[in-house]
């Protein structure tokens, strides 16, 4: 058994390692990586594993971790904010999707409650993929992922409805137990006993083992909460990952929210991605292979109707119009709970075990196509709104006598607003239309457009500019601009912002006239002023300061002619700092012979 787990785990591991970075590569995201190591590996690839069922289960305790950490960053005050999203907008997504489905589904002579059934299973998306996908890509603040968010976790909750209701529409509910009243009872005291934890039992509990100062104890507690917390609310027939949300919630205001994310979040990350592998493992191809036109139209139609629900939804929400396809793909595919659904739907006997196959089959088959539709979004959609968006360079007026400062960010407005302040005439580029119309309220006179177009430097007078200012955000764009004014304007003064060490010399091969890093000289005002802070008088902090300035210089033109040769270049740079440390060494030992002088201020003080 142990040689077992282990041999499983080794290839779990190996199947992530090698499909994920090699997804990720080719543009395909982290999910199909997953997803598709887990056919590999399965019953329907090499079979290294067969154990499909008992992964899934336990895997599914990573969406439960990823629904608790979410909580912890909703305040209940900001979720309360979001009821009529989440209520408004998951209400309308869930009655839309499932009332077209199952419309489309007695259309062609399917029993109603089967139809109705399936619908609402299929109206559910996948919180795991959806979530994932957002966190990957950073939109969980964006418009797109709050509406997202919203409809995701009205369907954690309408799921246990669902579930509800299978018995009474199938065999089983001739058989009820009477116990409905009890069961609803254990419900409501679940919750009010979450709500009243939460706010004074586990804060104590949590202080209490903090001051242990054992950080595995807090982590060990961090797990068995939100263990205990999903075992509780399947106990009483509620989703699990629903109950770690609240759970999460109810923790959110706490000192200790950060403490419990950054324990739970390794976690997670294995976790979920165990859960896609066993998605991916769990598509039986024996069903497909035995009906493969039958099963391709289930998961053609089904999509395609629920992308038509969702995109129509997208413009009555408040998701631009350059999201709403990727929104529509995020929520397109079957969910978790679809499969939870249908396995209820055949023990009530509404469906027959063929036809949850099938449905199962359908979900999976979704679920990896997700990604696939995202790939396509990625790669065919969102360039063409870019392109909309694109809109022509400003007209400028040739001027004389001036300065251009190509990108008006936050390092070429301190400039701007100095050469503005000495009545020095300037013209501005920006490619940023936003920024562009937001200077121009402040009524400077900033124009839209690529700066590394030669014909934009004609109109904007560089062939009569007295300088060039080059702090543009992007490395490769600056280059390319230096590349092109040196080409087209050999004789104009170029002065740029360097992002880093390899930045600085790329420009210096170029024949920049002056490069500047970005945060050199504040780095070293503020290490002078931690200095001050550590009692060193004035003169001795100015001192070191202007030391390691000029060692820092001397040292980046001694290194810069062999910049480009790797193994000299690490040689030069090692030489340099152990000059460095030989210098501040002599300084310390000439210090304890002499008194130290400080600069005073006017009141006498160091």
């Amino acid at each position: 058994m142990e040689h077992s787990l282990l041999t499983n785990a080794v290839v779990y591991l190996a199947a992530a390692v090698v499909a994920v970075p090699i997804a990720r590569r080719f543009g395909m995201g982290a999910v199909l990586g997953y997803l598709l190591a887990g056919v590999i590996i399965g019953p329907w690839g090499l079979r290294l594993i067969t154990e499909v069922e008992d992964i899934l289960h336990f895997s599914e305790f990573g969406v439960v971790l990823l629904l608790f950490i979410i909580g912890l960053e909703l305040e209940p005050d900001r979720l309360w904010s979001m009821r009529r999203p989440i209520f408004g907008w998951g209400g309308a997504q869930v009655v839309g999707v499932a009332a077209a489905l199952a419309g489309a589904a007695m259309v062609f002579g399917v029993d109603w409650k089967v139809a109705l059934i399936a619908a609402l299973g299929l109206s559910l998306s996948s919180t795991a993929i959806a979530l994932a996908t957002l966190e990957e890509r950073n939109l969980k603040t964006t418009p797109t992922g709050s509406a997202a968010f919203s409809i995701l976790l009205f369907q954690d909750m309408a799921a246990i409805p669902m579930i509800a209701l299978v018995p009474v529409l199938g065999v089983a509910a001739v058989h009820g137990s009477g116990q409905g009243w009890l069961g609803a009872l254990r419900v409501a005291a679940v919750l009010v006993g979450l709500v009243v934890g939460g706010r004074y039992l586990l804060r104590p509990v949590l202080r209490f083992i903090a001051k242990t100062g054992m950080r595995e104890i807090f982590t060990s507690f961090s797990l068995l909460l939100v263990i205990s917390v999903a075992l509780l609310m399947q106990w009483v027939g509620m989703s699990m990952a629903l109950g770690a949300f609240m759970a999460g919630v109810m923790l959110a205001d706490s000192e200790y929210r950060h403490a419990l994310q950054v324990d739970l979040e390794p976690f997670k990350g294995l976790l979920l991605g165990l859960f896609f592998i066993a998605v991916g493992m769990s598509v039986d191809f024996g069903v497909f292979f035995s009906q493969p036109g039958l099963v391709l139209m289930l998961v053609a139609g089904f999509m395609t109707i629920k992308l038509a629900v969702l995109y129509a939804l997208s413009r009555l929400f408040d998701v631009p119009p350059s999201q709403r396809a990727l929104f529509t793909f995020l929520l397109s595919q079957g969910g978790e709970f679809a499969f939870v659904v249908f396995a209820a739907a055949e023990t009530a006997r509404v469906f027959t075990p063929a036809t949850a196959s099938i449905l199962v089959v359908v979900v999976a088959l979704s679920m990896v196509a997700t990604p696939l539709l995202l790939l396509l979004h990625d790669r065919v959609i969102a360039p063409r709104y870019r392109d909309q968006n694109r809109r022509p360079a400003d007209i400028i007026e040739t001027q004389e006598d001036h300065v251009i400062i190509a990108g008006f960010g936050r390092f070429g407005q301190i400039i701007g607003r100095l050469l503005r302040a000495n009545q020095i005439t300037m013209t501005v580029l920006d490619h940023d239309p936003e920024q562009v119309e937001l200077l121009r309220r402040f009524g400077i006179k900033v124009f839209y457009g690529d700066v590394t177009r030669v014909d934009l430097l004609h109109a904007a007078g560089a062939g009569k500019a007295r300088a060039l200012v080059v702090a543009i955000d992007s490395i490769e764009d600056s280059l390319a601009l230096v590349d092109a004014v040196r080409r087209e304007f050999p004789d104009l003064k170029i002065m740029a912002r360097a992002r880093n060490v390899t930045h600085l010399y790329d420009l210096m091969d170029r024949g920049v006239d002056i490069v500047e890093r970005e945060t050199f000289e504040a780095a070293l005002a503020l290490g002078q002023q931690v200095l001050r802070h550590l009692g060193f008088g004035a003169y001795r902090a100015r001192s070191a300061a202007n030391k390691f300035k000029l060692h820092n210089i001397k040292s980046l033109q001694a290194v810069y002619p062999y910049y480009k040769d790797q193994e000299r270049y690490i040689s030069m740079a090692r030489q340099s700092r152990d000059e460095l440390n030989e210098m501040f060494a002599r300084d310390l030992a000439a210090l304890k012979d002499e008194k130290n002088v400080a600069w005073q201020d006017a009141d006498g003080h160091p």
